[in-house]
């Protein structure tokens, strides 16, 4: 998936690294239910998600929770693509 693979090529220690798949599993979690069951789509919104969470860890914001939360609110104020 590209946006595991996105993740996975962050530069960040080893903790900062377990925050981000957290809160991007996280913010998943809450927002998965509400993208289309296109496959197409499900990758994108992962993407975009995978985008924001490592945008959001390089401000600096790395506790788990703080980071999804932000995650979750840009996700929500970008334009409907999906």
């Amino acid at each position: 998936m590209k946006a595991r693979r996105l993740i996975e090529g962050a530069t960040f220690d080893p903790a900062q690294m377990k925050a981000i798949g957290q809160a991007f599993d996280g913010a998943w979690e809450q927002i998965a239910p509400q993208v289309s069951k296109r496959p197409e789509a499900i990758e994108a919104a992962r993407y975009k998600l995978a985008q924001l969470v490592l945008s959001v860890a390089k401000r600096g914001i790395l506790d788990p929770e703080e980071l999804k939360e932000e995650a979750l609110r840009l996700m929500r104020e970008a334009p409907a693509e999906l």
